[in-house]
C-alpha cells in the first residue's frame, strides 16, 4: 500500500461513511468519522440558515480539528495508516457557499491558521454523484433535517469541491459514482482497492465503476 493516509470526500449523500468504514475494515485502518450529530446548529442551520451558518461552521471546523491533530500525536502500532470521511478542507468549501462575504474572509483568517497544523492526505478519493442520485440517497438515510435541502444548495456545493479540485494538484481518485452501491456490489468496491494499488501521480485521475 502507497498510501497511509486516505482521504474519502464528496457531497452531501455522496456514500463517503459507507465506504470509509468498508475500506477501513478491509485494510484494518483506524477509522475517522465526522461527528455531525454532535453540531447542535445543523438542525437550525437548515431551518434558518442566515442566523445559524456561521456558528454552524465554526462548530465544525473545531471538531474536525480537534479529530485530526491527533493524527501528529498518536502513533498506532497495530493500524499505521488512517482513513477518513472528510478533508479539512471541506471546512472552507462548505464555509465559501454558506457564509456572507465578510464572515468568509474572517473564516478563511482562522481556517488558514488552523490548517497548516494538520497532516494532509497522501491521497483523495472523491466520489462525485449527480444531485438526484445525492437526493436518493438522502431520502433513503431519513435524516430528518436533510429532507428539505434543495437541488441547488447540493449543485452549489458539488462546483465548489470541483473548482477547488481542478483548480489545486491534489492526488486525486475521482470515482464516477452515479450508479455506486458499495455494500450491495462487490465489484464496485473491488474497483476501488484495486485503484488504490496503483502509484498515481499528483492530480486528477478518474475512475469509473463497472
Amino acid at each position: 500500500m502507497n498510501y497511509h493516509f486516505i482521504t474519502i470526500e464528496g457531497n452531501i449523500g455522496a456514500g463517503k461513511t459507507t465506504l470509509a468504514h468498508l475500506l477501513a475494515r478491509h485494510f484494518n485502518a483506524r477509522l475517522i468519522l465526522e461527528q455531525f450529530a454532535d453540531n447542535p446548529f445543523l438542525p437550525k442551520f437548515y431551518e434558518n440558515p442566515d442566523q445559524y451558518a456561521f456558528p454552524l461552521e465554526l462548530f465544525f471546523m473545531a471538531e474536525r480539528y480537534k479529530q485530526l491533530k491527533e493524527l501528529i500525536h498518536t502513533k498506532d502500532l497495530f493500524q499505521n495508516f488512517t482513513i477518513s470521511d472528510y478533508l479539512f478542507t471541506k471546512c472552507l468549501l462548505f464555509a465559501k457557499v454558506n457564509l456572507k462575504e465578510e464572515e468568509f474572509r474572517l473564516y478563511q483568517k482562522l481556517f488558514d491558521i488552523i490548517n497548516q497544523q494538520l497532516i494532509q492526505p497522501d491521497i483523495l478519493i472523491y466520489l462525485h454523484a449527480p444531485v438526484q442520485k445525492l437526493q436518493k440517497n438522502i431520502r433513503k438515510r431519513n435524516r430528518h433535517y436533510e429532507q428539505s435541502i434543495p437541488d441547488e444548495y447540493l449543485f452549489n456545493i458539488q462546483q465548489t469541491y470541483t473548482n477547488y479540485i481542478k483548480q489545486h494538484n491534489i492526488k486525486t481518485l475521482f470515482v464516477d459514482a452515479e450508479n455506486a452501491d458499495f455494500l450491495g456490489n462487490e465489484k464496485h468496491l473491488q474497483a476501488i482497492l484495486d485503484a488504490l494499488e496503483k502509484d498515481y501521480s499528483e492530480g486528477q485521475h478518474y475512475l469509473v465503476l463497472p
